[in-house]
Formats: C-alpha cells, structure tokens, sequence
C-alpha cells in the first residue's frame, strides 16, 4: 500500500504513541481513561480502562500469601504472563484504532483505510467506517468487544503454551470451579461487576464484556464508577480501593515494585474474521442484569482462599 507523506508521518506517530504507552498494565489503563475524557462518544475505551485495572489487581493478587502458598513461582509467572500478554496484545491492536479515529475527527475525514497498516481486522476496518457515518454509540462498543476478545484467542488462549501451561493446570480450574475471578467495578455505593466463568469460551468471554459494559453504563452507576476512576490512580493493587471498605485482607503490593517491563514479541497476526468469520450470536444483545453487586458474594470467595491457606499454614508448621 502507497502513502503519502502525511501518512507516514501520522503512521510514525501512532506507532511512537502505542509503543509508548503499552510499557505495562499502568501506562494502559491510564492511557485508555485519558482518551475516553477527550472522546467520550468512544465508550469502550472506559470499559477497557477499568477491565484493564481488573487485570492489575489479577497480577498483583499473585504475590498474596494464598497464591504463594498454593502455587509454585513458575505456576505464577506463567498466570501473570496470561494477564500481561492479553492486556498487552489488546491495546496493541485497539489504541491505533482510538488514534486513528481521533485523527480522523481532527480533519473530518475517515482515515480508517489506515488500520491495514496495524493488521487490524477487516471485520473493524467496516465498523470504523459504519460508526462514522450512523454514530451508533453502542454498536461499536460491541463491535470492539467482539473485536478484542477473538484478537487474544488464538495467541493467547488457544496458545499451546498457555493451554499447556495455564488453562490446563490447578490454579486455573480452581479459579472458574470457584467463581473465583471477577470483573469488579468499585464505587462508594458498593462493588459491582460480574463473574468470570468459561474464560477459555470465546463466546462467554464476549457475554462477560458486554455484561460489563451494560452495568457500567447504567444510569445509576455510571457516575460512581466514573468518580472512582477519576480520584483513585491505579497502582496495580486491591488497596487502591479496599482501603475504603470495611474489608480486614492483606494488601497486595504495588504493581510497579514487583513486576518489570515485558518485552513482547509480535507474531505474524492473522485476521480472525477471515479464518472464523462472525457468529450471529456475538452480536445479540446482553440480556438484562439483575445482579450488579457482587461484593460481599466475591470477598466471601476471597475469605475462603485465605482462611484455607492460613490452615494450611499452621499445619505444616505442626508438623515440622
């Protein structure tokens, strides 16, 4: 494909930009909220923020006395590696799309021919240029949400090594057996959000996002869940806002003090919607939430994981 020279010079660009800003989980997260407050009509990118401090506080969670003690350090690496490389392969194909888009607006003129360049799918490339024209809001979270999650399944989940090494072990079935993940949105009304079940169902992880998005954007919770994330910068850790709740856990340490910088490679990306095309399913609607407060119900999971590693503790303390 020809550019001109204005292409080149706004392709180097977004390439310096991305690059700049998907250093870590923190750099992400932020990232995402700051493009939302300059692009509110771009809703996903707020629900990506906040996925993505869940993601965070998942990595963090690992250097917790439970994990230490259930888990070896390579079973924790190689979890914290599944929350890294999908946290990093989503933003490295979502933020040229947010800039490109946001260029577009600067000129008023579509530059989404341009997310070939980014290997993006053909699928968005169409969603782009139909957002553009008819402002469908929602449509294009659920487009994105499609998008993301079939972006990470075939390098990550689908992945011989993290299906070897992740999705076929302990930590994992322990987790969705339990109910033990979740996405949460935390305010100071309470803790919203929704389970994380079947996380290797590409289906059911597309449900989950948009469950996600229907509760965030919920006229009586988007305020909170927008306050919080403006007046709690995100560290990584649970304290960020367990400190305001009447919770007794130990705080996770500081993302940025246990976990360096990654270094990715990026594989050869094939179009996922050339090799599996779009179920009609993916784009029904998420059905209505009944059940947004799950805090009490996920810090009782949470108490049982303590309480059985502190009694595992004590017992072999007994015994040696």
């Amino acid at each position: 494909m020809r550019h001109n020279q204005e292409d080149h010079t706004l392709l180097h660009y977004i390439i310096k930009k991305v690059k700049k800003h998907n250093t870590d989980n923190i750099s992400r997260t932020d990232a995402y909220l700051q493009y939302y407050l300059q692009h509110p009509e771009i809703k996903w990118a707020l629900i990506a923020s906040m996925v993505s401090r869940n993601a965070g506080w998942n990595m963090t969670d690992l250097y917790l006395s439970p994990f230490q003690q259930l888990f070896s350090e390579k079973e924790l690496f190689k979890l914290f590696m599944t929350y890294e490389r999908a946290n990093w392969l989503i933003f490295s194909d979502a933020y040229p799309q947010l800039l490109i888009y946001s260029q577009s607006k600067l000129i008023n003129r579509p530059l989404f021919h341009l997310l070939k360049n980014f290997r993006v799918s053909l699928f968005m490339i169409k969603e782009w240029h139909h957002f553009w024209e008819y402002k469908d809001k929602d449509r294009l979270v659920s487009s994105l949400i499609i998008n993301e999650q079939n972006v990470i399944h075939s390098p990550v989940v689908k992945h011989p090594y993290f299906q070897l090494h992740v999705f076929h072990q302990m930590p994992y079935f322990l987790q969705n057996i339990m109910s033990m993940s979740a996405i949460l949105l935390p305010t100071n009304k309470g803790l919203y959000g929704a389970y994380v079940q079947g996380f290797t169902r590409l289906t059911n992880r597309i449900v989950l996002g948009k469950r996600i998005a229907s509760i965030m954007f919920h006229p009586h919770i988007y305020d909170y869940v927008l306050d919080y994330m403006l007046t709690h910068e995100h560290t990584g850790s649970r304290k960020d806002y367990e400190r305001f709740l009447n919770f007794s856990f130990p705080y996770a340490p500081v993302l940025r003090l246990i976990y360096p910088a990654v270094s990715h490679d990026d594989y050869i990306r094939h179009d996922w919607f050339i090799q599996r095309g779009l179920k009609s399913k993916w784009k029904s609607p998420v059905t209505k939430v009944d059940k947004m407060e799950i805090g009490s119900a996920f810090y009782r999971k949470r108490n049982i994981l303590f309480a059985y590693s502190h009694l595992k503790k004590a017992l072999k303390g007994k015994n040696s």
